[in-house]
């Protein structure tokens, strides 16, 4: 690290899950939030607990007390924050302005950097809960940072402040990187409550627990080994479970048959192009999938037995 981050006043537009944690962060570390501003109950909220005694106020006059300016917005309204902040004046010359989007690289911050501000783009790998639970989370967070040469530094110092680590990310990946991480964790969610959804409909009384050790190893080994960790019917070419898994679920829990299909087409392209599945195998299997059809009505489900 070739820079130590000066004390800094600090000022957070967007109260949210993101903003308010690490507006605590840097105030932990000895920075002083001078202002904040927020405008859901949720925000508020936030900004009470996260920053007591800290100021709430528009984010104009946010812009103009600090100088670190941290936009904590979503990502379709970023653009527009800024173009309003700059053409009000409330940004300066040397201020720097980071915003947290995974999406947006520092194109988005044009109308800031014309006004000589000082650009950065900085996203936290981590879902948020907007908690103080947050703050011990943050220790070894990667960072995808997007700042230009001389800015650089200062970013990785800000980082540093944070707990984190940096990853940079070129301007014109910003999406590519964003679309990762979706996929790999909202997508997550959504399928670790589909298979919750499929063992409660087969009667387990508590399927968090059933899963979750499954759930831990399986996450462990891909992180470590990648796709040569998956194990399962698809890669022992077991055609006949994958089609036992087809018909209960085309007869239990339609909704989830479409993802279902998508992410074992996937699976199965991986393993026939690798070779762990011969390609007859994987026609077969292929097949199964094809084959299936949602049900245009929905069924009546089966009431598991206890």
């Amino acid at each position: 690290m070739s820079t130590t981050l000066s004390a800094v006043r600090v000022g957070v537009i967007g109260a949210g899950r993101v903003g308010a944690v690490l507006g605590a962060a840097l105030r932990h570390r000895g920075h002083e939030v001078v202002s904040v501003a927020g405008e859901s109950d949720a925000s508020l909220r936030r900004a009470a607990d996260l920053l007591p005694g800290v100021p709430v106020l528009k984010p104009t006059a946010v812009a103009r007390s600090c100088d670190v300016l941290l936009l904590t917005v979503p990502d379709d309204m970023l653009e527009n924050v800024v173009t309003q902040l700059a053409a009000s004046g409330a940004l300066h010359a040397g201020q720097y302005v980071v915003h947290t989007s995974g999406r947006h690289g520092l194109g988005v911050l044009g109308a800031a950097t014309a006004v000589g501000t000082r650009p950065v783009a900085m996203h936290p790998a981590m879902t948020f809960s907007g908690t103080g639970r947050d703050l011990g989370r943050l220790a070894d967070c990667v960072f995808g940072v997007t700042a230009g040469p001389a800015e650089r530094d200062w970013a990785e110092a800000l980082v540093a402040e944070l707990g984190g680590r940096v990853s940079w990310v070129p301007e014109e990946l910003r999406g590519l990187y964003h679309a990762g991480l979706a996929h790999g964790a909202n997508h997550l969610v959504t399928l670790v409550s589909q298979a919750m959804e499929l063992l409660s409909a087969a009667g387990a009384q508590d399927p968090s627990a059933t899963l979750r050790p499954l759930l831990e190893a399986a996450l462990d080994n891909a992180l470590s080994e990648g796709d040569a960790a998956l194990t399962g019917p698809i890669v022992r070419g077991d055609v006949n479970t994958v089609r036992a898994h087809v018909a209960e679920i085309t007869a239990n829990a339609p909704d989830t048959l479409r993802s279902y299909l998508t992410l074992a087409r996937a699976t199965l392209d991986r393993v026939v192009t690798d070779g762990r599945v011969l390609p007859i195998r994987g026609d077969a299997i292929r097949r199964v999938l094809d084959g299936a059809v949602r049900p245009s009505a929905e069924p009546q489900r089966r009431t598991p037995s206890r």
